[in-house]
């Protein structure tokens, strides 16, 4: 057996029923319109793509199949294998559900008429996590029908299965070769002692619908007696004894959320994480945030999954909605877990990137459309698919078995001693006598990103976030480098050898600036210039930060990348001329459009000081004709780690989805924070007397997609984040 797994890619494809209102992931990121998503997809080496022809698509369009023959063809010409999947978190079309005893049979017609249409297709997956769709549909009632018992769930639970089992053997009629890959989300479930009855059973639980499949679950099965005390009757059971499917392959979708903690002192944990089973209350949430050891890991969910089974395993989905960095940090142990599982001879057949055009709204288990995206190895944004690292990383998997990059040096959140929860740390301190709990260690010797500028309110936002996700930092003040000295600089990456470099330093005073240009134009142009001198000699990303100063506003509509500077003060030039130069000297470095920023960790920006004025009862006075999109420094810092660890280069805008005047934005801070609206004043530009000229409209958008949240959300985290320190 090579040490080498496959590499599979999938689709989130979930269709999705709450109420009467169908939730669909694949309308949402335009991917069944778009037939060269398929070419993206097999370009980065993938051998079988998880593929939905659902049967909710399929009665909407009147059960003609139509819609999925170019993409199926296409993806033949491509010899990528297709995966299909026939419900996805699914309830089927409006008339049947779970619940309903026709669901198989419905289900079955459509695997049939799938399998004629498609007769060459060989793999499927019928349903799609049948047993944690049953939780989600008939245990907790997120999705259609909204139940919320464990009856409910049994029968859930048996209906899908006993569809799986029709589906195969309708697909075999046509196609004796058909392969059942079937998956579920695969996480244990521990607890503290009085609790560990619970984490059993959930265990035991688990399995289930693998169990059921394999015709495992007779007399002696440990949910036998209780699944006929929930309902199921006991000719249903014989049924998958007389009728075992086995899965070809086992598929196991593991999340970081997948493993669970329950603990009787609910008082540690948040309130949504408070329950009970109608016996004993407990908190259930991450093991990650609350487990001494943390997670199972891949690794040992293959040797469990491998001892119980003996069937050739695959991880279905491996995604992680969070930074760049982290996903790709998860994504390595799924691919180290499978290529070291399979040097032991367990049979770990592929990994499959899940999630290649992102998902929407998961992190409300698609119970409410928000708008809440995530990106997968593609960021889809305004009919865009822009490639990320996690692209980069697969074809160097597919290709050479292996990838390095330098923020692989640490380890994931999930592996940090930030990951539990405050009470829950100190919990565990004082369970072991004030040792911290076990935990990864950040590695110092890490291949640092330097940071230039250290003492500036940018300065010591990235070096706060790079800390918050496990990157480590060089961080270096004015006194400690001077920038503009291309020989002080070359000497500082060789001793410290980063692997990029990003400037947060400059001058920042724009009226300031009209009456000492020289030195403006010193610290804003020749200082990026001979960063990105060194960078280009040493084959350095870099990244460095312009402003909306360079317009001169005399637009309505928000200013593009692709629309020409023409700044009307000493500042807007400086940083003009250098977008031009450090291009000119670095082509692949990485330039930032942002606007003024506010942020959590400084006192002297305008939203801050509207908040302590109006506090005081005081008036706040604020320019009512001068349009901007203000920024908010976190989410500006986070985005442009992510675009680096992209390798982006090129000129970025970067800000806060929307645009408001500065007296607008005043408003909507004091009534968001409960201040009085009327105490923010308006006054003209003209009446403000500035020494430098200011344009009157600055607002930007972005053509290359990166998109920030919408400014008024980032109004309301600002405000709890600063109510929180």
């Amino acid at each position: 057996m090579t040490s080498r797994p496959e590499l599979w890619g999938g689709v989130e494809a979930t269709v999705n029923r709450v109420g009467d209102d169908y939730h669909d992931q694949c309308s949402r990121n335009d991917h069944r319109r778009r037939l060269d998503d398929l070419d993206r997809f097999a370009a980065l080496g993938i051998k079988a793509l998880r593929h939905a022809v659902l049967w909710e698509t399929a009665a909407a369009a009147n059960h003609d199949l139509a819609f999925a023959d170019a993409p199926l063809a296409r993806l033949r010409q491509l010899q990528v294998q297709p995966i299909i999947g026939l419900v996805h978190h699914g309830s089927g079309p409006p008339g049947t559900s779970l619940m309903e005893p026709d669901f198989a049979e419905g289900l079955a017609l459509h695997a049939a008429a799938v399998a004629r249409r498609y007769p060459w297709v060989r793999d499927y997956t019928p349903v799609n996590e049948p047993l944690t769709t049953a939780r989600f549909s008939g245990l907790y009632g997120h999705w259609y029908p909204h139940a919320r018992s464990e009856a409910a769930f049994a029968r859930a639970l048996v209906n899908q299965c006993r569809a799986v089992v029709l589906c195969m053997r309708a697909i075999r009629a046509v196609n004796p070769q058909a392969r059942l890959i079937q998956t579920e989300d695969m996480g244990r479930t521990y607890a503290t002692p009085e609790l560990a009855y619970q984490a059993e059973y959930d265990n035991h639980r688990g399995w289930l619908g693998f169990d059921l499949l394999m015709g495992r679950v007779d007399a002696t099965h440990v949910f036998h007696e209780r699944l006929l005390e929930l309902g199921v009757r006991e000719d249903e059971l014989a049924f998958f004894l007389d009728n075992p499917t086995p899965p070809d392959i086992v598929g196991l979708n593991y999340y970081v959320t997948s493993d669970r903690f329950l603990d009787g002192r609910c008082e540690l944990y948040p309130p949504h994480c408070r329950g009970g089973n109608g016996r004993q209350r407990y908190a259930d949430t991450e093991a990650a945030r609350a487990r001494a050891q943390g997670i199972t890991g891949h690794r040992a969910l293959l040797d469990v999954a491998w001892a119980r089974y003996r069937s050739p395993l695959a991880f279905t989905e491996v995604h992680l909605g969070c930074t760049r960095e982290e996903q790709l940090r998860w994504l390595k142990e799924a691919w180290d877990a499978a290529c070291g599982a399979r040097r032991d001879g367990i049979d770990a057949r592929a990994v499959t990137v899940w999630s290649l055009l992102g998902a929407y709204d998961w992190n409300s288990l698609v119970t409410r459309d928000s708008g809440h995206y995530e990106p997968g190895a593609f960021h889809v944004e305004q009919g865009r698919r822009r490639p990320t690292a996690i692209c980069t990383m697969m074809r160097a998997l597919a290709t050479e078995g292996g990838y390095h990059h330098p923020v692989l040096e640490q380890p994931g959140w999930w592996r940090r001693p930030e990951r539990l929860l405050p009470a829950v740390a100190a919990r565990l301190r004082s369970d072991s006598g004030g040792e911290a709990p076990p935990a990864t260690s950040t590695d110092p010797s890490a291949t640092p990103l330097l940071i230039v500028g250290a003492r500036g309110t940018l300065g010591r936002a990235f070096d706060l976030v790079c800390a918050r996700r496990g990157l480590a930092t060089r961080a270096l003040a004015r006194a400690q480098l001077d920038i503009t000295d291309v020989s002080a600089v070359g000497a500082a990456v060789e001793a410290l050898r980063p692997w990029a470099i990003v400037n947060a330093a400059g001058y920042v005073d724009v009226d300031q600036a009209e009456s000492e240009p020289e030195r403006c134009f010193r610290e804003n142009v020749a200082g990026p210039v001979a960063l990105a001198q060194v960078c280009a000699a040493h084959g350095l990303p870099f990244v460095t930060f312009s402003s909306d100063l360079v317009f001169d506003g005399q637009r309505r509509a928000p200013y593009r990348e692709s629309d020409p500077p023409a700044p009307v003060n000493t500042y807007g030039r400086s940083k003009h001329a250098a977008e031009q130069a450090v291009l000119g000297a670095c082509r692949s470095a990485l330039v930032i459009r942002t606007s003024s920023f506010f942020g959590p960790w400084d006192t002297s920006n305008f939203v801050n000081q509207a908040l302590e004025t109006l506090a005081g009862g005081r008036c706040f006075h604020a320019l009512e004709d001068v349009t901007v999109s203000p920024t908010y420094l976190p989410d500006l810092v986070h985005a442009c780690l992510d675009l680096l660890i992209d390798a982006e280069q090129g000129l970025w805008h970067v800000i806060n989805a929307g645009s408001v005047t500065w007296l607008e934005l005043g408003q909507e801070v004091a009534r968001l924070a409960g201040f009085d609206p009327t105490l923010m004043k308006g006054r003209r530009l003209a009446d403000a007397r500035l020494p430098a000229a200011r344009p009157p409209f600055t607002a930007m958008r972005t053509e290359r997609g990166a998109s920030l949240p919408g400014l008024f959300d980032a109004v309301g985290r600002f405000l709890r984040e600063r109510a929180a320190t």
